[in-house]
């Protein structure tokens, strides 16, 4: 049964803190588009308060998200507990995107560890906190978090990193622009 909760709560900020992994989710207005769900893994998620969170964001081959919020704000992350009782978290709100060009993305990046490839930081503004019974996730053991991003990105090289998010971060699959395209334009 879903249950409402009026913010992050200490209970739920530890469950948070001890998931390897979340999922974010995010779709354009058009009933065409397409919805985007996205795994996030690495130490990249921060509790800054019971209605807001942040997440750093490393280069991809899209930039599905950040096209989302720029058009409609909408966003949801989801964590499931894999390990010990059951258990599904989701946190609905509305998100912003900091690029490395804006005035606060020092003081927004101290906040996290430095990874190459590092795209932009997602804040979210959350409007509804709610969980449910997760019965249907299974129980899985971590080995491990990947490095096949990092990896990547350190073998582009900063430059590279520029001309490939040029080419495949400015718009949404479905033709939105992306911060980084508002930002360059």
């Amino acid at each position: 049964m879903a249950k409402l909760h009026p913010e992050i709560t200490a209970e739920l900020q530890a469950f948070i803190v001890q998931q390897p992994l979340f999922f974010v989710a995010s779709a354009p207005l058009a009933a065409a588009g397409h919805v985007n769900l996205s795994p996030k893994g690495l130490d990249c998620l921060r509790i800054r308060s019971p209605q807001q969170v942040a997440y750093l964001d490393v280069s991809g081959s899209g930039n599905e998200t950040s096209a989302h919020v720029l058009e409609n704000g909408r966003i949801t992350l989801m964590f499931c507990a894999f390990t010990g009782a059951p258990r599904i978290l989701r946190l609905y709100g509305r998100g912003r995107v900091i690029l490395p060009m804006m005035a606060e993305w020092e003081t927004e990046l101290a906040q996290f560890p430095i990874y190459p490839g590092i795209r932009q930081i997602v804040v979210v503004e959350v409007e509804r906190v709610q969980t449910s019974c997760g019965f249907g996730v299974p129980l899985m053991d971590l080995v491990g978090q990947r490095d096949t991003a990092l990896r990547w990105a350190e073998a582009k090289g900063e430059q590279g990193l520029v001309d490939y998010r040029a080419e495949k971060n400015m718009a949404s699959i479905d033709g939105l622009p992306t911060h980084l395209a508002t930002e360059a334009g």
